[in-house]
């Protein structure tokens, strides 16, 4: 049984939001206490909630509401952008057709894509070439999503500016590897109640026990329903220790949960390590989470950014003159 989860940190990112891009921001004493917060969560928990990012809780709710409304829809309805092959794998997937360590999980959900031309990246690509499916109803529903994820697109590109310098990289250490034609994918995912589900199909586990693959992931989840769980690790000498529980990375409105993934891991070389998490939707009521995970651009080398090629972090002046309390 999970516990609240007491340990997650609540990041105000507020003054990287406003000043990353500023000429001065070496300088600046609130972005650079963002950083060495960011630092921390990444080495001692890898999951933390974003307060102050700059997108509207009006907007972060309407998005989960039409993915309420689409799910709602008949399934006939659902199935017209249904997931193929031929798409790249972009549209409506079923009830358990997601698979997570070779079982089933108990979720709905629409999947969209960075669009990817035929030909753009070669034979590399291919299997993922093809544009998003849009439902006709909601309405609003491509609109307001196309609008959704170029902020979020935007937002994780300074998250990932702050990690590039808690590594103790300069601001666009990154800029190479993700900022030219960065791929995401925005994951709309739906848990039924599992009185439901059909016995035969059922178990207690809307997604299995993980870590994301990509670079970072901001879910936008429903405010009132605990479900999201993490495997809570003792972190020692900065050596996670893999015993530990599942804890509930319970919803605080207006704030993202984000998590680093295995290709952060890599990039790093091991500074930061992702966290498993799972969801387990135990309550009475449908459950929606939105999930925007950041890549690379899709043809970057996934290795070792050169200043983590030491294992020992390379800190850089400013983070140094933080560190010593010297700003």
């Amino acid at each position: 049984m999970a516990s609240d989860f007491k340990a997650i940190p609540l990041i105000d990112i507020s003054p990287l939001v406003e000043k990353i891009d500023d000429p001065n921001m070496a300088n600046d004493k609130d972005l650079l206490q963002v950083v060495r917060l960011l630092d921390d969560a990444c080495r001692e928990a890898g999951f933390f909630y974003v307060k102050g990012h700059g997108i509207a809780e009006s907007l972060m709710k309407e998005v989960r509401d039409v993915t309420h409304k689409f799910f709602q829809l008949p399934y006939e309805e659902k199935l017209k952008i249904k997931m193929t092959p031929q798409n790249g794998y972009r549209g409506y997937q079923r009830l358990g057709e997601n698979i997570t360590n070779g079982k089933p999980d108990m979720q709905e959900a629409i999947d969209y894509y960075a669009p990817i031309e035929p030909g753009k990246y070669g034979d590399l690509a291919k299997p993922m070439e093809g544009t998003n499916l849009w439902p006709k109803y909601p309405s609003n529903f491509d609109a307001l999503l196309k609008h959704y994820i170029s902020l979020l697109r935007d937002l994780s590109r300074k998250i990932m500016q702050g990690i590039a310098l808690a590594l103790g990289g300069p601001v666009d250490a990154f800029e190479g590897r993700t900022a030219g034609d960065p791929f995401w994918v925005c994951r709309l995912i739906g848990y039924p109640v599992s009185t439901d589900i059909l016995e035969e199909h059922r178990t207690d586990t809307g997604c299995g026990a993980h870590t994301d693959y990509g670079l970072l992931t901001l879910v936008n989840q429903d405010d009132d329903i605990c479900a999201l769980e993490v495997k809570y690790l003792v972190n020692i000498f900065q050596v996670k220790n893999q015993s530990g529980e599942w804890i509930y990375a319970k919803p605080i409105p207006g704030t993202f949960v984000c998590n680093i993934g295995d290709m952060l891991k890599v990039w790093s070389n091991g500074i930061y390590q992702p966290t498993l998490h799972r969801v387990v939707n135990n309550s009475p009521r449908y459950r929606v989470s939105v999930a925007f995970f950041y890549e690379s651009n899709f043809d970057a080398a996934i290795e070792p950014v050169e200043f983590c090629r030491e294992r020992e972090q390379v800190v850089s002046p400013s983070m140094k003159r933080l560190y010593t309390g010297s700003i």
